[in-house]
């Protein structure tokens, strides 16, 4: 069986860039949202709203072509991790095809914090800069 908590990131991430509504659902009202950088996409968003327009910045910037690939979830009754593959194009840069992870904390059903980790630095901070 699959715990209730990687269930809930998968259906996040079936969900992005597809329905909002769902993607929104899934995020506490009070959800804070690290990504780490020197870029664009850099800082620390904090609230549903604040999350929401962040996520949303991610197919503004890229003219709608970012797209993630879940590789897999794990996950206990309070934490779970999703390692996935971030693809985009952005303004003649070079593509961004890396893996990434996000650490996050489940409370009350929702995803309440999130940590987001690139495994290629450079690629990444290169593709948001």
């Amino acid at each position: 069986m699959t715990h209730p908590n990687a269930e809930l990131l998968e259906r996040a991430f079936a969900a992005f860039g597809r329905d909002p509504l769902v993607v929104a659902r899934v995020l506490a009202d009070v959800i804070v949202w690290r990504v780490p950088g020197t870029n664009a996409m850099a800082g620390t968003y904090r609230g549903r709203d604040d999350v929401l327009r962040f996520l949303r910045q991610t197919f503004v910037l890229t003219d709608r072509t970012y797209r993630t690939d879940l590789k897999y979830v794990v996950a206990d009754d309070e934490r779970a991790v999703a390692v996935y593959r971030a693809r985009g194009a952005r303004e003649g840069r070079a593509p961004l095809d890396i893996d990434q992870a996000l650490f996050c904390e489940i409370r009350d059903g929702q995803i309440a914090d999130v940590t987001a980790l690139p495994f290629d630095f450079a690629a990444f901070d290169a593709f948001w800069s």
